[in-house]
Order: structure tokens, then sequence, then C-alpha cells
């Protein structure tokens, strides 16, 4: 008897391999969702997670995303996929509304034509809040959206929680506040601190430029997020959940965390170019979890340091 049959877009980011690898281990089927064309993430993600299947499809396109439903015919749709790197938003704006913001329109579409009784659970972000008025923020927290990813975001999450109360459809949200692991993209600030880190201490670099160092964080364990999101989907009734740690740090903690984990100090080699910083900063974000703490019995354990640690030991191990 085989266990739930899962659908992952975005299965070849950073948290997809993370939450198929979970789903696999806990004997669900799991099924992941890439575009057409030859890429190499696609081998590494089938390495990473051993039984996963590939099946073609693409939130610009809605009969593929008809077609993959109709193929895999899951119980869960987990979409993780979305242009996720906030300053590439600006470059890109267009683009990023149609992915990550009416893409999951197009995917809820799908559902409720294909077979409105899939469940799926959108992953939403902080970054919705923006500069929000209260902290920290929490799941009735009023969006502020400061970049064209926190607008496509916020518009993929009303478009679930609309289609939850027009259609009576399960679909929830996880309102994910940052998590980081070594499988982070180079562009996000967190790797490349990590990356930094590990140039230095091999004597391959001599200093690390980054934007704003007073930007603050709640940075959590990406493998511990992923592992909240069938709790989310397994729940009798759909809802929105906030996943962080509840506590925030700035970029330049972080950097210290990450040299002192080489035994390095951090304010020899670091510094701040304003040529970095975003058009429009988010100064601060920290999430409030108790819904998913007394709701789920989530909560977020690795600690701040640990995470920076992890990472830099990662990039040292791969650069040696």
């Amino acid at each position: 008897m085989t266990g739930p049959r899962a659908l992952i877009t975005g299965i070849t980011g950073q948290d997809g391999p993370y939450l198929a690898a979970h789903l696999a281990a806990a004997g669900w089927e799991v099924h992941g969702m890439v575009r057409g064309q030859p890429r190499r993430d696609r081998d590494e993600v089938q390495r990473l997670v051993p039984g996963l299947t590939l099946a073609e499809g693409d939130l610009l396109d809605q009969p593929s995303l008809h077609r993959v439903l109709a193929e895999t015919e899951p119980d869960v749709v987990f979409n993780l996929a979305a242009l996720t790197f906030v300053p590439l938003s600006f470059r890109q704006p267009v683009l990023t509304a149609d992915v990550t913001g009416t893409g999951v329109i197009r995917l809820l579409e799908a559902i409720r034509i294909t077979d409105p009784s899939i469940r799926l659970v959108q992953a939403s972000s902080s970054e919705m809040f923006g500069n929000a008025p209260e902290s920290p923020q929490h799941e009735e927290t009023r969006f502020c959206p400061a970049s064209p990813y926190a607008a496509a975001k916020a518009l993929a999450h009303h478009a679930v929680v609309n289609y939850r109360d027009s259609y009576g459809m399960h679909v929830s949200t996880a309102i994910m506040f940052n998590h980081e692991s070594p499988r982070r993209g180079p562009e996000f600030v967190t790797r490349k601190i990590s990356l930094g880190v590990a140039a230095i201490a091999a004597g391959r670099a001599d200093s690390l430029t980054l934007g704003r160092l007073d930007t603050r964080r709640d940075w959590g364990w990406a493998p511990e997020y992923m592992a909240a999101l069938p709790l989310i989907a397994d729940r009798d009734t759909p809802d929105d959940f906030v996943l962080a740690t509840g506590e925030s740090r700035t970029v330049l903690e972080f950097a210290q965390a990450a040299f002192a984990a080489a035994g390095l100090d951090c304010a020899r080699y670091v510094r701040s170019d304003p040529a970095l910083f975003r058009p429009a900063e988010v100064t601060a974000l920290e999430g409030d979890p108790a819904k998913a703490r007394e709701v789920l019995g989530w909560k977020a354990a690795i600690p701040f340091g640990e995470i920076a640690r992890r990472m830099v030991m990662a990039d040292m191990a791969a650069v040696a």
C-alpha cells in the first residue's frame, strides 16, 4: 500500500529537495515539477532524493499545469515555485509578477478544474509584510510589500485565501520567514557570506563586500521549515501559518557568526557598499510563530549561530 502522493513545484530550488526527502522518508510518493528543457539541477535533485519522479510543467503555461496534475494525480501540491531573489524582481518586475503571482492563480485554477479535492500548501513569504506597522509579524498583520517580489507573493497569498473562501478548496499558506542552508543560492546574503568566509579562509579572497549591514531578519534552518508543510496539509481545516524563529538578527551579526565559525575576525574583512542597497529597503522582519507552535506542534530548534556555522563548514569543505 502506497502512502499519499505529493507534487512539489520548485523542486530544484533550495527547499524542494529538503521537502521531497522529508516526504519520501515518511512514506509519500513524491513527484517534482520541472520545466521541459534539460538542466543540470534536474539530475542533482534526483541524486539527492532517490525515487523522486519528475514531471514537466510551468507556472507560465496553463495547459501544462492541467496535464501535470492529470499525470501525477497528487493528493497534495506543495507550491515552492517562484522567482525568489528580491533584487532581481526590481530588474524584472513583470516576469516576477507573472511567475510568482499570476502563476499561482493558474495553478489554483488547474486544481479547481482538474480535481478540487487536491490540497495545496502555498509558500508565502515574510517579505509581504515589508515595513509592517507592528513587530513581531503574525498571520493577521497587514501586508506592506516593498518590492515587486513581495507584491507578487501578496497577490498569490490573497488568491489562495480567495479560492479557499470562494470554492471551499483545501488550500493553505505557510508564511515563511528567511530560512537558510548550504543549498541556498549564492546570490542570497547568507550564502554570499558563507562562501566569502570560505574563500577568505582558503586564501582566495581578502575581503567581503555586502550591502546594508543593519538589516534585520528572522533566520531559520530550511529543513525544519519544510517539515512543517505536510503538517499544514494534513489538517482537517485549511489555514495560514507563520513559520519563524521569533527572533531577528542583523546581517552584520550573521557575518560575525560566520567568520567566528572559521576562527576569523569579521571586522577585518567585511565592507558595506551602498551600490548594493535595494531601491526600497525592508529594515526589519521578525515573525511570531505562536500559532504554528500551538496548532501544528511545530517549533524552530536550530539556533542562529549553528545555522551560520553549518553553512560555513559546508562551503569550507567544498572549497577544500
